[in-house]
């Protein structure tokens, strides 16, 4: 026994050794590949001393695009005010995991091909995509000396239509999180307060467009990363329906494969319009002919026809801030003076699709494939929850699943503990899931065919947290979950800001039952002042036209107000 212990012990050790060795090499390649980049933005900026760098950061994509293909911007000139910008927003708030070397000889290339839709436009990506040459680290210890063989479609297609890979941001330890932290590049601040989170798991990307040093990105929504990063940092955001996009070559947990969908982020919807009709392209179907062959509908995102849009803000499930409830009825009153046809919408049965759909469906495997990446990792503090609780052995899961019966029926269980109820049925079978997802999937759609909406406004969670808020409790993101288990396109805009007025409503708030995350919600929302506050709008699957319209036209009125 002893020495077997003691084996037990080196190998620990060991492994333990390699991992800071990995960490060291990883941290030492890290700073030679930002020096370079620095090196190479000061030698082009001594080689072109007229580039107006601020003017070239100032464009919308729209207007960026269209000179660079008429060449009255180089890619060049683009290319490296980007890199600067970024490189300044990264010493603010650690938002780059790794700058793209191999983008400054991508440009000679392009020279020699058709200029495509995004032709000449940088653009950044979530540690999850995979690129050539390059580690999807994902906040992994274990991933930290491996290197891609292959590139992502999502990628390809992107280089295809002239845009230029030249950053990959950060992403949480976890990839259900509200925060943006890992022990391998360590803690992402919000550019429009350093007090408060950027969002999670996509949190790099956030941080680095809402600081200016990208003007598209991409991030992985499992559960809201997109539209929850979009709402802490004021951007837009798409989750498109699953499969719209190609998820060949995105790494990840088993479980994000399930329920996660790539998406575009930009500072307006504009933006986010002109990259799904680059992407939904015949190059996209035929790298992935998983991916229905449905371009891009102008038609419909242009179409000046009035809406019936149906309304809601609340879910009955969980309660968000006064900021927000706010949002979206000042929201409603602009769409309904606008001369759309505004229609009370109440989800259904939403305790029900978290409870017994998205959390055990997200833990079905009891966190095996998730866990067994985070092997000799330090847990970062939000992560510890969950990650303990899925590493529980089997005998004491049982045991703990037993006593929560118990305790469900002599303490009737309230609906804001979705993540205790997981240890109900830790083994719930996936094809069941499936089978019940369906089910509820079908009665949200004859609610809303029913009613004949054409899309609904609803609310997102915000505004940004405060950092270190360590709770992990789900319920909190049902706004945002909710339309990923309907596999609903949805995307968030930007529509007001944090008052005084609202701040002292949230002394009031105690939520639905006024329990301990309530308060500690209250606690880290507090000190918005001035912070974005947005709303979610949702169209039904395969209509992410009509959702980006609906979305374009909050902004204008937003924007006209």
């Amino acid at each position: 026994l002893l020495c077997s212990s003691t084996a037990a012990l080196m190998a620990l050790a060991w492994a333990v050794r390699k991992l800071m060795k990995r960490k060291f090499v990883r941290a030492k390649h890290h700073a030679e590949a930002l020096e370079q980049m620095e090196k190479a933005v000061q030698q082009f900026k001594k080689e072109n001393p007229d580039v107006q760098i601020s003017h070239i950061l100032s464009l919308p994509l729209l207007e960026l695009v269209e000179k660079l293909r008429e060449g009255s911007l180089s890619p060049e000139s683009v290319l490296y005010s980007y890199i600067e910008k970024a490189l300044e927003v990264n010493q603010e708030v650690n938002c780059v995991t790794a700058f793209i070397p191999s983008c400054l000889h991508h440009i000679q290339e392009m020279r020699n091909q058709k200029k495509g839709l995004l032709y000449g436009v940088p653009i950044s990506i979530k540690d999850h995509v995979v690129c050539k040459g390059y580690g999807c680290i994902c906040g992994s210890g274990q991933k930290l000396s491996l290197l891609e063989q292959e590139e992502s479609v999502l990628v390809r297609v992107l280089r295809s239509q002239g845009a230029i890979p030249f950053v990959k941001t950060n992403t949480a330890q976890c990839v259900i999180n509200y925060d943006c932290s890992n022990a391998i590049y360590g803690q992402t601040l919000n550019p429009l307060n350093r007090k408060k989170s950027p969002g999670g798991c996509s949190g790099g990307e956030g941080a680095l467009i809402a600081g200016g040093g990208s003007i598209l990105g991409f991030g992985l929504d499992v559960g809201g990363s997109i539209r929850l990063l979009s709402s802490f940092c004021g951007l837009c955001g798409l989750k498109p329906t699953s499969d719209r996009l190609s998820y060949l070559g995105v790494s990840g947990p088993a479980h994000c494969l399930q329920t996660g969908v790539m998406g575009p982020i930009a500072r307006d919807v504009d933006s986010l319009a002109l990259c799904m009709r680059a992407l939904l392209c015949e190059d996209m179907f035929r790298l992935d002919p998983t991916v229905p062959p449905i371009p891009f509908n102008m038609e419909v995102f242009s179409s000046p026809t009035p809406l019936r849009i149906g309304f809601y803000s609340l879910d009955d499930y969980f309660l968000l801030p006064p900021c927000v409830t706010r949002a979206v009825h000042e929201t409603r009153l602009l769409l309904e003076e606008a001369g759309h046809t505004m229609i009370p919408f109440v989800p259904p049965s939403v305790e029900y699709a978290m409870n017994s759909l998205f959390v055990k469906g997200l833990f079905a495997d009891s966190g095996c494939a998730s866990s067994d990446t985070r092997k000799l990792d330090s847990l970062e503090p939000g992560c510890s929850h969950p990650v303990c609780c899925d590493e529980l052995p089997a005998v004491l899961k049982k045991i703990l699943a037993c006593l929560t019966k118990l305790l469900v029926s002599a303490l009737a269980f309230t609906t804001s503990w979705p993540e205790r109820r997981r240890l109900v049925h830790p083994g719930m079978h996936n094809n069941l899931l499936a089978l019940s997802g369906k089910v509820y999937r079908w009665e949200f759609i004859t609610r809303w065919k029913n009613l004949d909406l054409d899309v609904v406004l609803c609310p997102v969670l915000g505004p940004a947290f405060t950092l270190g808020y360590l709770e992990t409790n789900l319920a909190t993101l049902s706004s945002t979950m909710l339309y990923n288990i309907l596999n609903f396109p949805a995307g968030v805009v930007p529509v007001t800001v944090v008052t005084e007025a609202d701040e002292e409503q949230l002394q009031l708030y105690s939520g639905y039952l006024d329990e301990p995350w309530d308060k500690k919600l209250r606690k880290a929302v507090e000190g918005a002042v001035g912070l974005p506050v947005a709303v979610q709008c949702v169209a039904l699957p395969w209509q992410e036209e009509l959702c980006l319209r609906f979305m374009k036209e909050v902004e204008r009125l937003t924007c006209e107000k």
